[in-house]
């Protein structure tokens, strides 16, 4: 497996956990081991070890001699879970799930405003 092709899987990888985990400065873009340590422990334990595979062959693939001994499939197969688990949710999915979260806390602050309303009325003598 080339070097290049290491590289791009890791960097398509870092993207996608910063863009649906966070954890990259603005106007930035970290390598794969910097999100690893920023945002490792969001990811599932079978994908965060899938993602330190991926960040040891992308360290072992930028010394010519070691590029050599990457294994590629695993490599490969690693990025492939990883893309798997990251990409099903889009922008507009993570918006409405925002929008969503947003309403919950409304309606439940609203609840408890007239659970709150109804108990001084019945301390009261109103109700």
């Amino acid at each position: 497996m080339a070097q290049d092709d290491v590289r791009a899987m890791a960097d398509e990888v870092a993207v996608l956990m910063a863009q649906r985990l966070g954890g990259a400065r603005r106007g930035t873009q970290p390598d794969l081991a910097t999100m690893l340590r920023r945002r490792g422990r969001a990811l599932p334990r079978r994908q965060r070890r899938a993602a330190e595979l991926l960040a040891r062959a992308q360290k072992q693939a930028a010394t010519p001699r070691l590029a050599r001994q990457v294994d590629g499939t695993a490599a490969a197969r690693a990025h492939a879970e990883l893309i798997r688990y990251l990409r099903p949710l889009g922008a507009s999915a993570r918006w409405q799930e925002g929008a969503l979260n947003v309403a919950a806390a409304v309606m439940l602050g609203l609840l408890l405003v007239g659970a709150i309303a109804v108990w001084i009325m019945v301390r009261r003598g109103m109700i």
